[in-house]
């Protein structure tokens, strides 16, 4: 199986029909069907490893302000507790809580609802840990590339540029240049598999800085680059910066087999 990175951007893309949702639709029926899916999303940002295990995950809405609709959205996917087990020992000794509160949250739903829109693949989405250095979190990704041979599917969901405070509204809103210029940067380093200035992200300038002053949006990549093989392919799914300063750039690794 693939392993692949959704920029997510605004929760409003779970209803939305624009191109970047119309690609990972397109990306997602594209990709043999998975076993179960492992997602890990910016969303889900504690102390600690964790993964859900319960049966029936909830739908989270972790948001407000947004409109009845998008509150509405259920996406009934099934858990998998025996897929949280094997997480958990595929990182052993590292501790893994297996949690059974939170659910689905709409880092991983906003985008599922346009690439498993069915919602009958499992779910298990994986916690980030908010206290581990960048490093931890692209080797959680080596050691989970082994679920890829096991007809999973792993899904990390956050933003390569993410940077709320200066988000420009309105339909015609221009990136920033320093936006531009670190997505046309990760891009470029993802394609060329050179890994470790993306994992030391924010010695690469000021550019990297402002586009991830905070880290829950930007480690979610660490997991599916840590996930690649060295045979692996990098395939964009789509790109761009929305609202100034939010990057949509999605991409999978591997070419997946029938």
């Amino acid at each position: 199986m693939p392993a692949v990175f959704f920029g997510h951007g605004s929760p409003m893309n779970a209803l939305e029909d624009n191109a970047h949702t119309r690609a990972w639709a397109a990306a997602g029926r594209s990709w043999p069907r998975p076993k179960a899916i492992l997602a890990v999303s910016a969303h889900w940002y504690i102390r600690g490893t964790a993964v859900t295990a319960m049966e029936k995950p909830p739908t989270i809405h972790d948001f407000g302000g947004f409109p009845p609709a998008l509150h509405a959205v259920d996406y009934p996917a099934p858990g998998d507790p025996a897929l949280a087990a094997r997480v958990a020992d595929l990182l052993a000794p590292l501790p893994v809580a297996l949690d059974r509160e939170w659910g689905l949250d709409h880092g991983t739903w906003s985008v599922l609802v346009h690439a498993s829109p069915r919602a009958d693949v499992p779910v298990v989405q994986l916690a980030i840990d908010a206290t581990q250095p960048p490093q931890f979190h692209y080797d959680l990704g080596r050691r989970l590339s082994a679920l890829r041979d096991e007809g999973i599917l792993l899904v990390a969901s956050g933003n390569v540029v993410h940077n709320l405070r200066t988000v420009r509204w309105g339909a015609d809103a221009q990136p920033y240049p320093w936006a531009t210029e670190f997505n046309d940067q990760a891009r470029g380093l993802i394609e060329r598999r050179e890994h470790a200035p993306l994992v030391d992200y924010l010695s690469l300038g000021e550019a990297s800085r402002l586009s991830s002053p905070t880290p829950d949006h930007y480690l979610p990549l660490l997991y599916i680059l840590g996930a690649q093989r060295d045979d692996d392919a990098v395939t964009t799914i789509t790109d761009g910066v929305e609202l100034g300063s939010i990057s949509m750039l999605a991409f999978a690794v591997g070419t997946p087999r029938a």
